[in-house]
């Protein structure tokens, strides 16, 4: 902390009305099998400090790497150093000025948070994770159309220091732990893919290596080697109108991509064009705008247990917290940092303002944002349904840059037919417009069907910042929704 507050300390000195430091260390752990075989053994640490400093309404930002092993002493002597080329690199852009930046009500919290965890990932042993994923890679062995079968697991604690001129002291350690297997078959003219928990990697939870052996990954292997293999030879989705019901792996991007990302206050600026894109939910929409049915009511959360974003603070010292961004189907609340929020004439942040690493300077992100459940059962909600698909764990997707047209593909899905499950369906693809597809929302799964999901690999900024979230979603369904071969 004392490297921090000396940081802050210089930067005041060198002329800034406003400064905070973030002293980072990070370590993440990655590894995979693939059809036997070791593909990816990572184990990557980093370690350095940030200094952004608010100069006459312009922001400066300098960072400084820190060599392991160089240690805190190496940082405090250079951390003057630091703040005072932010300070500089102020200056230098102030001249470019369109609108000076204004910060919200100031944040001095002084306080310590640390992911709750029962078994530390970082001291299981490397036989034991190898073990598991052997097992987990074993478990899809058995079909001649199998041609690829992979499980893989990943790791990462962040361990910040934080401070800032208006008082704040802060020290948080943040850590996360996911695994998950996926096999894809070849027969037919057809390559499947299944995955699970989720695809791309899995499912990522804040938690210890417990969320990883609770996975029980070994218990669906076979499934999805068979799930993969009977994907060859089912017939496509067929095109038409019919009604939607969502699995909660499906569901979670859906959140993502259509609330998620439109809500991101900096976006609906404009600041974001250039490289994601802007947003249709501008800011006369707010606190008016039908953006789903009633049922909808979607819930950013920074303190909910296992999300990848749940954590005290975030990279602007703001405490965490949560709000409404939907209510009742209405469009409540927007994702902000201290300078955005001010845009808006709110009176503080929403604690949206993150960073990856010690590198870069701290940009909106979406939090954990889930969908709320309603008091439907799965079994009753298909049996509720005359002419449907469920579809099951995202494939590929596409939305313009505005977040309001979509189509989304997922790996597999069953018809439904008078209220029963039939035959399994390849590539089942759905298109709608995002406040048309959240008002087709007629029933959503209880709290017993609802789970977290994360998102791992969220990219945003330029230059790109990766950073992580969670979404909660039970099954819910979406009538007459169009379907696209």
């Amino acid at each position: 902390m004392d490297t921090c507050i000396k940081a802050v300390q210089a930067a005041e000195q060198a002329g800034a009305q406003y400064a905070d430091a973030r002293l980072v260390r990070l370590v993440s752990e990655d590894l995979a099998l693939r059809n036997g075989n070791v593909v990816c053994a990572e184990a990557a640490e980093e370690f350095g400090l940030g200094v952004r400093v608010l100069v006459d309404g312009s922001w400066g930002f300098a960072a400084l790497p820190l060599a392991e092993g160089a240690g805190l002493a190496a940082a405090r002597e250079q951390a003057p150093a630091v703040a005072a080329r932010a300070v500089e690199l102020a200056r230098a852009v102030g001249s470019a000025q369109v609108r000076g930046v204004q910060l919200g009500p100031a944040e001095g919290t002084v306080g310590e948070y640390a992911t709750p965890f029962e078994i530390n990932p970082f001291e299981v042993s490397l036989t034991d994770k190898l073990a598991l994923l052997q097992e987990a890679e074993a478990s899809m062995v058995g079909a001649q159309e199998t041609v690829s079968r992979e499980a893989g697991l990943g790791l990462r604690r962040e361990q910040q220091w934080q401070a800032s001129s208006e008082g704040a002291r802060q020290h948080q350690v943040l850590l996360r732990s996911g695994a998950g297997i996926a096999t894809t078959a070849a027969a037919h003219g057809h390559v499947e893919r299944r995955s699970w928990p989720a695809s791309f990697g899995g499912n990522y939870k804040s938690a210890g290596w417990e969320h990883i052996t609770g996975l029980d990954l070994a218990a669906h292997g076979e499934r999805m080697r068979d799930e993969s293999v009977a994907l060859c030879s089912a017939p496509a989705c067929p095109a038409g109108q019919r009604d939607l019901i969502l699995m909660g792996n499906q569901l979670m991007l859906q959140i993502h991509e259509s609330v998620g990302h439109p809500n991101e206050l900096d976006r609906v600026f404009g600041h974001e064009v250039d490289l994601a894109g802007s947003s249709f939910a501008t800011t006369d929409k707010l606190g008016t705008f039908r953006y789903g049915s009633d049922l909808v009511n979607l819930v950013a959360d920074s303190t909910v247990p296992g999300g990848l974003d749940t954590r005290g603070f975030d990279d602007e010292c703001v405490p965490s917290g949560s709000w409404h961004v939907v209510k009742d189907g209405i469009f409540t609340g927007y994702h902000t940092s201290r300078e955005w929020a001010a845009r808006i004439g709110e009176e503080r942040s929403r604690a949206t303002a993150r960073a990856e690493g010690f590198g870069n300077p701290p940009i909106i992100r979406i939090t954990n944002l889930s969908l709320m459940p309603g008091d439907w059962r799965l079994d009753d909600l298909i049996a509720d349904t005359e002419d449907g698909v469920l579809c099951d764990t995202v494939r590929m997707w596409s939305i313009d840059q505005r977040r309001l047209n979509f189509q989304f593909t997922t790996e597999i899905g069953w018809e439904i037919k008078n209220g029963k499950l039939g035959r399994m369906l390849r590539s089942p693809t759905y298109q709608d417009t995002t406040p048309e597809f959240w008002n087709r929302c007629d029933a959503i799964c209880d709290a017993d069907h609802w789970q977290l999901w994360g998102v791992p690999n969220c990219g945003k900024g330029n230059p790109m910042q990766v950073a992580e979230m969670s979404h909660g979603a039970a099954p819910a369904r979406f009538r007459s929704v169009n379907f696209v071969q």
